[in-house]
C-alpha cells in the first residue's frame, strides 16, 4: 500500500514516514502544498495524509482540487485545528477522516487500517483465498494453517494483490503501489518479487494462487 504524507513539520514528517515505513507502507512525502499537488497529479496513492495548515497550497484548496478531478483516493486530514466547524468543513469538503494533532501514531495506524478496509469488499483485516491467510494487522501469512515468512517487499505485493484478488494487476500498477519515488531499482523487480512468492505460496501446495496473464499482469485466485 503507498500513501502520501504532506506535512510542513519536518520533524513530525519524518517521524510519520518511519512509523509508515516501519509498518512496511510505502511512503511518499513532501512539507508544502504545491510539491504535493505534484505527487497527487503523477501516482495513485490508497491513502494521503494531509495537513490543512501548508505553504503553497492549503491542504483544503488541495482537497477540493482532488473531488473536482472526481479522484476518489481517501484523504485523512491531520491538523492542529479542533473546532467543530474546522472539523464540518474538511469533511464536507470530501474528507475520509480527521484526526487533530497530537496524535497517538497507533490511532493513526488504527483510522488507515479502517479507510483500507472501507475500499475493499472486507471489512475485517484477515483475508483468506482457498487455504491462504493474510493476517493485515498482523501481517502473518499462511497456507494450510503452516506461517510463512516474508520479506518486507514480499509481504506489500501480497497484502496488494489479495485485497484485489480477481483482478488482474499489471507489472506498473503494483510497482507503482510498492515503491516510491526514490525507488531506482531494475525494470523487472515485480517479475523478481513474483518468483520469490510463488516458491514460498504456491510450491508444494495445491492449488496454485498466483496467475501470470500473459500481456497482462498477474492475479491471485483460485482456479479449478
Amino acid at each position: 500500500m503507498r500513501i502520501l504524507v504532506v506535512e510542513d513539520e519536518p520533524s513530525l514528517n519524518a517521524l510519520i514516514v518511519k512509523k509508515l515505513t516501519m509498518e512496511r507502507y510505502s511512503v511518499d512525502a513532501c512539507l508544502n502544498g504545491t510539491d504535493a499537488r505534484d505527487y497527487m497529479a503523477c501516482a495513485e496513492y490508497d491513502v494521503i495524509l494531509l495537513d490543512i495548515m501548508l505553504p503553497g497550497m492549503s491542504g483544503l484548496e488541495l482537497l477540493r482540487e482532488l473531488r473536482r478531478r472526481n479522484d476518489k483516493t481517501p484523504v485523512l486530514l491531520l491538523t492542529a485545528k479542533d473546532g467543530v466547524q474546522d472539523r464540518v468543513e474538511g469533511l464536507d469538503c470530501g474528507a475520509d477522516d480527521y484526526l487533530v494533532k497530537p496524535f497517538s501514531f497507533d490511532e493513526l495506524l488504527a483510522r488507515i487500517r479502517v479507510i483500507l478496509r472501507r475500499g475493499s469488499d472486507n471489512m475485517d483485516h484477515i483475508f483468506t483465498l482457498a487455504d491462504l491467510k493474510v493476517d493485515c494487522k498482523a501481517h502473518t501469512v499462511s497456507r494450510g494453517g503452516v506461517p510463512i515468512a516474508l520479506s518486507s517487499k514480499e509481504y506489500s505485493i501480497l497484502e496488494y494483490l489479495v485485497r484485489n484478488r480477481g483482478t488482474v494487476l499489471s507489472r506498473e500498477r503494483i510497482s507503482n503501489h510498492i515503491w516510491n519515488y526514490e525507488y531506482e531499482g531494475g525494470s523487472n523487480v515485480v517479475d523478481v518479487y513474483i518468483r520469490y512468492l510463488r516458491r514460498k505460496l504456491d510450491d508444494g501446495f495445491s492449488p496454485k494462487l498466483i496467475h501470470t496473464v500473459r500481456g497482462a499482469g498477474y492475479v491471485l485466485r483460485e482456479e479449478p
